[in-house]
């Protein structure tokens, strides 16, 4: 197995979300954590762990972290790095992040939604902010992360040897003198740590699931579907040739299968069959576009409470995400974790609050989720 390093996880795990309105884009499960509380950027979508805040954990109110049932606090279950770009909007510093309460003696298990971002405007205001915040990394990625650089091309005749060498010479210099330095400073970044350092603080009162981190796969429904049937069919014809009575069993079976399709949901069956192109995705991500519902009960988002628009579906949880944790998890209280799809809907004015937070223009605000059971 292929060993990577804590930073070469987060840079396979940065940049998921799609960058067009309506465009699918699925979240499909990868590395594992080497801890769960394993620290990296905002720029890395992950499952479980701890969140990590592009600021100050305590900027955070106290009571958007508390479940509004039990008073229990909430565990992170998604971060996703979410920048957006359309005809109205653009956002590359944008995080979604959802919570929940596993505790046993919650009855009600409580969901939040929270979008983090932080407008164009007061990024470049203040450049120096954003460096100190996203590891050497993933800071490169933020640009296009769905698009290779096809602007720097090779030429070779261009290729000034002198100056490669003067510059190696200075990168040798500039590294000599940085680990003087750093040995000089080691005390003074003790006693004054980073933002991210600062920003990971929690307590043992703080559930954490385990963590693993999320590669995207675009959704291409109709060839991928054709491809698993073709391997379906092979495997059928194949067991047929074994046995003349596994045939007749085979087609009893399928018979039995079609006459509960004919009572089933349709809107289950739909949602099952993209569940069997695609038995591993953790979440489905789609700004604008539509969700993919398990039950015909979609509820209602409602309007943004700060600026009245309309919510529009983002993205949605999928129950092989329950199930990994399930199985990777000692908690007990997940067993009775129970749902089939949680739905995000946000602003679809990507609105911020009255009152920014004062860290460097960064708002949070609550977004609404819908959960949908069989």
């Amino acid at each position: 197995m292929i060993q990577y390093s804590r930073k070469e996880k987060t840079v396979l795990a940065s940049s998921q979300s799609p960058k067009t309105m309506g465009e699918v884009m699925l979240g499909m499960p990868g590395l594992w954590a080497d801890d769960n509380s394993e620290a990296a950027d905002h720029y890395t979508t992950k499952i479980g762990g701890v969140p990590d805040w592009p600021f100050l954990h305590s900027i955070i109110k106290p009571d958007l972290l508390k479940c509004d049932s039990c008073g229990e606090k909430l565990c992170l279950v998604a971060q996703i790095y979410a920048p957006i770009s359309s005809t109205t909007m653009t956002t590359e510093e944008r995080v979604i992040y959802i919570f929940s309460c596993i505790a046993t003696a919650c009855e009600t298990k409580r969901w939040r939604a929270l979008r983090v971002q932080r407008s164009s405007t007061d990024k470049d205001s203040n450049p120096s902010s954003h460096d100190s915040v996203a590891s050497p990394s993933t800071t490169k990625l933020q640009d296009d992360p769905w698009a290779f650089n096809d602007e720097e091309e090779d030429d070779d005749d261009e290729i000034d040897l002198d100056a490669i060498c003067k510059a190696l010479n200075e990168a040798t210099t500039l590294a000599s003198a940085s680990k003087t330095k750093k040995q000089n400073t080691l005390s003074d970044s003790i006693e004054n740590p980073s933002p991210i350092s600062l920003s990971r603080s929690i307590d043992d009162k703080t559930p954490v699931l385990p963590c693993f981190y999320i590669y995207p796969k675009e959704e291409n429904y109709l060839e991928d579907a054709a491809a698993l049937n073709k391997r379906e069919s092979k495997h059928k014809i194949e067991e047929k040739k074994d046995d003349d009575n596994d045939e007749k069993e085979s087609w009893i079976g399928e018979s039995y299968e079609y006459d509960r399709t004919l009572h089933a949901d349709k809107t289950y069956l739909k949602f099952k069959k993209r569940l069997d192109v695609y038995p591993e995705h953790c979440f489905r991500y789609s700004y604008g576009g539509k969700p993919l519902l398990a039950t015909s009960e979609a509820g209602d988002p409602g309007r943004c409470l700060l600026c009245g628009e309309i919510r529009h579906y983002e993205m949605q949880l999928m129950p092989p995400l329950l199930y990994f944790l399930q199985e990777a998890s000692k908690n007990q209280s997940l067993e009775n974790w129970d749902w089939t799809s949680v739905i995000v809907y946000t602003c679809s004015k990507g609105c911020a609050p009255s009152l920014k937070q004062e860290c460097n223009g960064w708002i949070v605000a609550e977004e609404v989720v819908v959960i949908q059971t069989e």
